[in-house]
């Protein structure tokens, strides 16, 4: 089973995780196909049929982004309004994404303590990616959750307070080696 990861990074090359995610999956390209949507349409028009075909020939699909003012990047959301189309996503035919296995991997540069109801946002991140599962859900697709980092705002260097020190590059290399199971268990 191949897995298409959807990869929407604003930019790709100041990245700490969502580069070093992408740097791991690439190890594998015999599982994985990295498809990184700000390289593949700078000026934002997406090919929507040329995509459908791209997540046809996969069996499973993953959205990798960074949390971006809670939400996706843009042109993420332009991706998912043309590529999800009616007659190919939902709809009287549209039925290409049905038991599709889904997943979302998402790095949050915030705190974890800060995505709760007493924390600082007030909201899980669960509760911020509802739409992305419920647009899923609604075209029948089999969502699997979601994975993420959090923290890389926290503090210079990555360290969350309180926490047992860990190196940032250990923080992230750890991150990247749970990424690909968490991908091969969807």
């Amino acid at each position: 089973m191949k897995t298409l990861i959807v990869v929407a990074h604003p930019n790709i090359e100041t990245s700490v995780v969502n580069k070093r995610w992408v740097e791991e999956l690439r190890r594998y390209p015999e599982k994985y196909t990295v498809h990184e949507l700000y390289r593949q349409y700078p000026g934002g028009n997406i090919e929507a049929e040329r995509e459908q075909k791209l997540i046809e020939a996969h069996d499973r699909l993953v959205l990798q982004f960074p949390i971006y003012w809670f939400n996706c990047p843009p042109l993420l959301k332009k991706w998912l309004d043309d590529v999800f189309a009616y007659g190919w996503a939902y709809g009287s035919r549209g039925d290409r994404l049905k038991g599709r296995k889904v997943g979302l991997a998402v790095s949050a540069g915030i705190r974890e303590e800060d995505y709760r109801p007493e924390g600082r946002y007030r909201y899980t991140l669960s509760q911020l990616l509802t739409p992305f599962e419920t647009t899923f859900r609604y075209c029948d697709a089999d969502y699997r959750s979601f994975f993420a980092f959090y923290g890389m705002e926290a503090e210079p260097g990555g360290n969350v307070p309180g926490e047992e020190a860990e190196s940032p590059g250990a923080k992230l290399d750890r991150s990247a080696q749970e990424y690909l199971p968490f991908i091969d268990r969807m």
